[in-house]
């Protein structure tokens, strides 16, 4: 027993150091704070690649599809990041112009392109190719785009419509100024018009008298 006990070493003391910096908590945040979720699922992400020789679709990415809204300015988006790395392999605006088409080899993928996807962080046009586990995975996808889809609709009207109130609003004020301008007087020209129409007056008075008192030579006369 001695001898086990012998074996046994004895307890440590517990070492704290404070750390030589400090490093402050820094939050990471992925812009989808001030977005609401309109659809999410798992899928599958291709790209068609043109420059390849033949032409074929390439694999971007596994991982959860987002269609997301933004809560005041009603953008709507699809963002996809890929499984652990969580690197970015789809992100751009759905707009009223585009189309999903189905693929001919299967129920479960949708066909369609943007003019602008950022996943590269430089905006270029693609032609995207998205796979879901089943046929009803993708139908919900394809609801949930054109849902979205309308809802750029209506967002896009709306601010055809505010531009061109302010434009119309703009073009009325500049008229109303313009003839306010040119109808109003200034105290300057009412009152050189009012100058102008006392001295008329006053030159109307003296020929008036000129015309009615007789003159020197006409007197005269009358007392020879």
């Amino acid at each position: 027993m001695a001898e086990e006990q012998g074996d046994v070493p004895p307890p440590s003391p517990e070492l704290y150091f404070d750390p030589i910096v400090e490093l402050p908590l820094v939050v990471t945040k992925t812009l989808e704070e001030n977005e609401e979720t309109l659809f999410k699922m798992r899928a599958k992400l291709y790209r068609y690649d043109a420059t390849g020789e033949p032409p074929e679709w390439k694999e971007r990415g596994t991982g959860d599809v987002k269609i997301l809204k933004h809560k005041t300015e009603e953008h709507v988006r699809i963002l996809m990041r890929r499984d652990k790395t969580l690197k970015i392999c789809a992100n751009h605006y759905i707009q009223p112009y585009m189309e999903l088409k189905p693929n001919s080899t299967s129920d479960r993928a949708w066909i369609w392109n943007t003019l602008a996807d950022f996943a590269d962080e430089e905006p270029k046009p693609e032609l995207l190719a998205i796979k879901f586990a089943n046929a009803e995975n993708a139908q919900k996808f394809k609801e949930a785009f054109y849902e979205a889809r309308d809802i750029a609709a209506r967002f896009l009207k709306k601010q055809s419509e505010t531009a061109e109130e302010n434009e119309s609003e703009g073009t009325s004020s500049d008229s109303d100024d313009s003839s306010e301008a040119n109808t109003t007087p200034t105290k300057d020209t009412a009152s050189k018009s009012t100058e102008e129409v006392s001295d008329k007056l006053s030159n109307l008075t003296v020929k008036e008298e000129n015309q009615n008192s007789p003159s020197k030579e006409e007197s005269k006369e009358s007392e020879k």
